[in-house]
């Protein structure tokens, strides 16, 4: 038995999904979950969201993978700490985005990190042509046409997020090889917790415990964290960083989906002309990627 097969046969049925299938799962959750969190809003704001998110993700990481701090787990400690540090600033810079800018808008521009990831170290000519590609998506997203201009906090905010998301993809990576199974993932979300309790508690105050606030919080928390991150971090157990890049740029237009599935929220012809350039800059920055080894 191969080690992929043993692999597969002890880790239960996330060991033995496609790697591919598990990034696009967790795509779909993830938009669909931050379109959801736009409704929690007004009660707790963006940073009450992100608390209750992390929280009930945390709760139900550790349930399923019930960490044990001992041996290499305590020695990679520092490790899971600092992809909690990241998965806070990634979540609170996001959620203050798209509290500002539409969804499509806000996911499109944080691509700035797996981008970043994709063309990483590259001297190949071409992957200069791809930057300016994507550039040229960011100018049309951040003036798209209409009477109401794009907010610069929440284009900041974006970007900052998408600063984020590049650092969640190559710590994720290592964090998947060193620790078992998902602990590295419910210690860090902890992690993650903590570093944003202050925030939330600021933003909502007693809010936080409204049944409404705390059912919502639950779902958004699932969608959003639990559901993507843990089939995420399967699928780079077997994927390489840069093939997870080609495949995370479905991300725009599933995000200006869920945008106007669930909060209405339509495009102007030049804000989508904008998301298919970042995600065409995306698909060929990657495409390096084809030849990188995945699992079967």
């Amino acid at each position: 038995m191969t080690d992929v097969s043993r692999r597969a046969a002890e880790g239960g049925l996330l060991a033995r999904a496609p790697s591919g299938g598990l990034v696009v799962a967790a795509i779909a959750s993830v938009q669909f979950g931050g379109a959801l969190a736009v409704h929690l809003f007004a009660s707790v704001g963006p940073g009450g969201a992100v608390l209750l998110r992390l929280a009930t993700a945390s709760i139900v990481l550790c349930a399923v993978s019930r960490p044990r701090l001992h041996g290499r787990a305590l020695r990679q400690l520092p490790l899971a700490a600092a992809f909690g540090l990241v998965l806070a600033g990634m979540n609170l810079s996001f959620y203050g985005a798209i509290d500002r800018i539409p969804l499509g808008i806000a996911v499109s521009l944080e691509f700035v990190g797996p981008l970043a990831v994709a063309v990483g170290g590259s001297r190949r000519w071409i992957d200069a042509v791809w930057v300016l590609l994507a550039i040229a998506g960011i100018v049309a997203l951040t003036h798209p046409g209409t009477s109401r201009p794009v907010d610069g906090l929440g284009i900041a905010f974006a970007l900052l997020a998408g600063c984020c998301w590049g650092a969640y993809i190559l710590i994720s990576a290592r964090v998947g090889r060193a620790f078992e199974r998902g602990t590295g993932l419910s210690l860090a979300m902890c992690f993650a917790t903590l570093a944003t309790l202050p925030v939330g508690i600021a933003a909502a105050g007693t809010h936080l415990v409204a049944a409404r606030s705390l059912a919502l919080g639950a779902a958004v928390g699932m969608l959003s964290s639990a559901i993507p991150y843990s089939f995420e971090l399967e699928a780079l157990r077997r994927i390489a960083t840069s093939v997870f890049g080609v495949l995370m740029s479905l991300e725009p237009a599933m995000a200006a989906l869920a945008g106007l599935i669930v909060l209405g929220q339509g495009l102007s012809a030049r804000a989508l002309v904008g998301i298919a350039l970042v995600i065409s800059a995306s698909v060929g920055a990657s495409r390096r990627a084809r030849d990188a080894p995945t699992a079967l």
